[in-house]
């Protein structure tokens, strides 16, 4: 099996149906071996009954109570995977999956060990983006270069990972919440292995209730938290 791919998911009952039609369909094509695993984070609202009539050879439900975070439910699909390659990405498919061929394609091209999505690469990886969420990603990306010296997309939601790599930086990954992805390319990054990007573009499907003062002032808390930790480990 060369490609795993993992979507967390709360409460998306609204929409999980049409993305998993969307994604088996799209991954077959891609590799007809694939897996996709779904991780349940503490869904209130039915959403593991939709997903129940997918599961197959190929399609996984994993899950637990209570919610615990975006973080806990990729680190608990990454983990679970048994791909060549490991993906992430969102339940909403705003980063759509076309990318996923050329990310395949620079593992092999360059022997990385993690090839992650970055709007910035483009130049104009945004596409409907609310103002303000747009400036809070500009915020989170100078944060990730202000404590960390990376100058990666940190915050963009689709990324792979060897299941080597994925199994060496999840296993020690401890960050439930919102700044999961900066764990990952922190650890990554003192592991020594070799992380690429490509070139990914977001497409705006629904509201958010990003706050720019208070979710960077959060996320800044979180990083020096984070490094501090990572440091001692």
């Amino acid at each position: 099996m060369k490609l795993s791919l993992v979507i967390p998911a709360y409460n998306e009952s609204a929409i999980i149906e049409a993305t998993l039609r969307t994604v088996t369909a799209r991954l077959a094509d891609i590799d007809p071996e694939y897996e996709l695993i779904v991780v349940d984070d503490g869904s209130t609202d039915g959403m593991a009954d939709l997903v129940r009539p997918f599961e197959s050879e190929h399609v996984r439900a994993l899950g637990y109570r209570p919610n615990r975070g975006k973080g806990c439910a990729v680190r608990t699909g990454m983990l679970a995977a048994r791909g060549e390659y490991v993906f992430h990405t969102d339940a909403d498919l705003a980063y759509g999956l076309e990318n996923i061929p050329d990310m395949l394609s620079k593992f092999e091209e360059t022997g990385a060990d993690l090839v992650v999505g970055s709007r910035k690469l483009n130049g104009d990886g945004y596409r409907d983006y609310p103002p303000l969420r747009l400036m809070a990603s500009k915020c989170f990306s100078l944060l990730t270069r202000m404590v960390a010296g990376m100058n990666y997309d940190t915050q963009c939601g689709i990324k792979g990972f060897t299941r080597d790599a994925a199994r060496a930086i999840f296993s020690k990954c401890t960050t439930d919440g919102f700044a999961f992805d900066f764990e990952v390319l922190l650890r990554a990054k003192r592991m020594g292995l070799r992380v690429e990007q490509e070139a990914v573009t977001i497409v705006n499907h629904r509201d958010s209730k990003v706050n720019v003062l208070r979710d960077s002032l959060r996320m800044f808390r979180d990083m020096l938290r984070i490094r501090r930790q990572v440091d001692r480990t």
